[in-house]
């Protein structure tokens, strides 16, 4: 006669936890990891304190080995190392680059003394704290801006930069000096760019020897640096892997802006307007994906297109994904670099910072969303863990930096409206418009395409009739475009580009007829052509008969749940 097996029982009671390990059946190490990963401390998680010293958006927050002091970087080019329990300024001082720093690190085993950082201006810099006070020092450089480093885990001298130039670099401290490993360069060449922008780099914790890199394109790459010969005598270019969800192979309108490496080797990738997702080893693409096609893309191959060169050329890639990875939906990554990270002793949760101004941490094992926080009145960038404690910091484009602790507070509920925005789809926009500024906006972008596909001949004699249609969508339009939510200025430390008004786009149209014709008048004319454009600008306000702030359409954003 067999018996079933009787299930385990699991207790996630901290009372039964307390019990367990008075009564020695839970050892003081699995009950802190127990305790610092159950969900009750994270519904829990509340702003202990500001740390306000910064004049710019803080862009990096890194914990010390110790975790007892908090380093930040900003686009004031500052570094300051803090004591977050009581919001104490240990440390002070200008960083030495001339731009905005992007990501400052301490080194492990350096007593908090050897900090690394890098920034907007493509350096790469070591600062030494002494008694004497702070030395810092250019290590490398890159063409363009850099925005990660990683440190090697354990090494208290190396690290490892990537850049928008799309090169990689190996730095040792005791010699400081950087060795250049690879230039990424994308799988098929396009007009666009030579090199792949790079915008994230990690080091697997388990394997130190294997790095991944990831940015302008869909594949994060992972490398192993045992395959670099140091003479140079061999080419270090080929990854040791490829990473992508299936139905991203190929999809050059979606880059990689975060990277993160948990303590099982898992990666976590997270992707400009789509979704965060957790790959296994054993889903990658392999070393070498099938490229079926080698051809260039200015070639005609059968009548082939460049999408269908692409697509064929990675039919065999997709095939070759075993299992899809895990996906985390709701935030909203679209304006900024953002990071992303895990969260637990044993990485139970992702978390990662949103537009909306928002924390997201989901359970890692299902993907189910478990808190939404507010942490930023515009955009959440950075999200670092602590090391061994239930803590978070956050930054984004406000200047502070918010620190997040478990407090005896009722647990949180996640917003009523969470359920809609984690079903939508990856092609599905999360920002939606009233139907006025979808009017107008497309008005507009056809106007721009129908001019500038005429004939100059043919633009002279059609300019009135195409300023009647511009008119007519700012009538719609103008003040919902314009500068009720100052759109026409970029927002910091974002990489999206300057959405041009609809007063200047009238400006080029009016004085696109003479830009090749008439160099000599060209000024005074569009001057007289400016005035004229205030003048419309003015009758439109006077007609209006005092409603148009009341009749004003308003921009619905439901990119996060409100």
């Amino acid at each position: 006669m067999t018996t079933k097996k009787r299930p385990r029982m699991s207790f996630d009671s901290a009372i039964v936890d307390v019990w367990r390990r008075e009564l020695g059946q839970l050892s003081s190490r699995n009950f802190a990891n127990r305790l610092a990963a159950s969900e009750d401390l994270v519904l829990r998680l509340d702003v202990l304190r500001k740390l306000d010293r910064h004049r710019g958006c803080v862009n990096t927050v890194c914990f010390n080995a110790f975790g007892d002091v908090l380093v930040s970087g900003s686009d004031d080019r500052k570094i300051i190392l803090w004591d977050w329990e009581s919001g104490r300024v240990k440390l002070s001082f200008h960083s030495g680059h001339a731009n905005n720093v992007f990501q400052a690190k301490m080194m492990p085993y350096s007593e908090d003394q050897s900090i690394v950082t890098c920034a907007a201006d493509g350096q790469v810099r070591h600062a030494q704290i002494r008694e004497s006070g702070v030395e810092t020092k250019l290590l490398a450089e890159h063409e363009g801006r850099v925005h990660k480093l990683a440190i090697e885990p354990g090494s208290p001298y190396i690290f490892y930069t990537c850049g928008e130039d799309g090169l990689v670099q190996h730095i040792d401290l005791r010699t400081e000096r950087a060795t250049r490993l690879l230039t990424c360069q994308p799988l098929l060449r396009h007009s666009f760019f030579r090199n792949l922008h790079l915008n994230a780099i990690t080091i697997d914790p388990r394997n130190p020897n294997l790095f991944a890199v990831g940015g302008s394109d869909t594949f994060a790459r992972v490398y192993d640096i045992r395959k670099y010969k140091w003479n140079g005598s061999s080419e270090f270019g080929q990854p040791a892997d490829f990473f992508c969800p299936s139905h991203l192979v190929g999809d050059k309108s979606v880059g990689i802006t975060g990277l993160a490496y948990s303590s099982q080797s898992e990666l976590l990738v997270s992707y400009n307007d789509e979704f965060i997702y957790l790959f296994t080893k054993d889903i990658g693409l392999g070393s070498n994906p099938s490229i079926s096609s080698q051809v260039s893309e200015s070639s005609d191959v059968g009548g082939l297109t460049t999408d269908n060169i692409w697509e064929s050329s990675f039919s065999n890639a997709e095939d070759n994904i075993k299992a899809a990875p895990q996906s985390y939906k709701g935030h909203r990554n679209s304006e900024t670099v953002k990071g992303v990270n895990f969260f637990g002793p044993k990485c139970e949760y992702v978390v990662s910072g949103s537009d909306c101004g928002r924390i997201f941490i989901w359970n890692k094992k299902g993907g189910k969303l478990v808190r939404v926080m507010e942490a930023d009145k515009d955009v959440v960038n950075c999200v670092e863990t602590h090391p061994h404690a239930t803590v978070l910091a956050s930054s984004g484009i406000e200047n502070d930096i918010k620190m997040w602790v478990p407090k005896p507070i009722d647990k949180a509920i996640l917003p009523a409206n969470i359920q809609k925005l984690t079903q939508l789809g990856p092609s599905q926009p999360l920002v939606k418009l009233e139907l006025p500024v979808q009017e107008a906006i497309l008005k507009i972008d056809a106007t721009v395409n129908f001019v500038l596909t005429l004939d100059p001949k043919v633009i002279m004699t059609t300019t009135v009739l195409l300023l009647m249609i511009i008119i007519v969508a700012i009538l719609v339009g103008y003040r919902v475009l314009g500068f009720d939510y100052d759109m026409t200025t970029p927002k910091s430390g974002g990489w999206m580009h300057r959405m041009v008004s609809p007063e200047d786009l009238m400006l080029q149209l009016i004085s696109f007829p003479r830009q090749r014709t008439d160099s000599e008048n060209n000024r005074n004319l569009f001057s007289d052509r400016s005035d004229l454009l205030q003048l419309l600008l003015t009758f439109d306000t006077n007609s209006d008969d005092g409603s148009a702030d009341d009749s004003d359409t308003a921009v619905v954003a439901e990119d996060c749940p409100s």
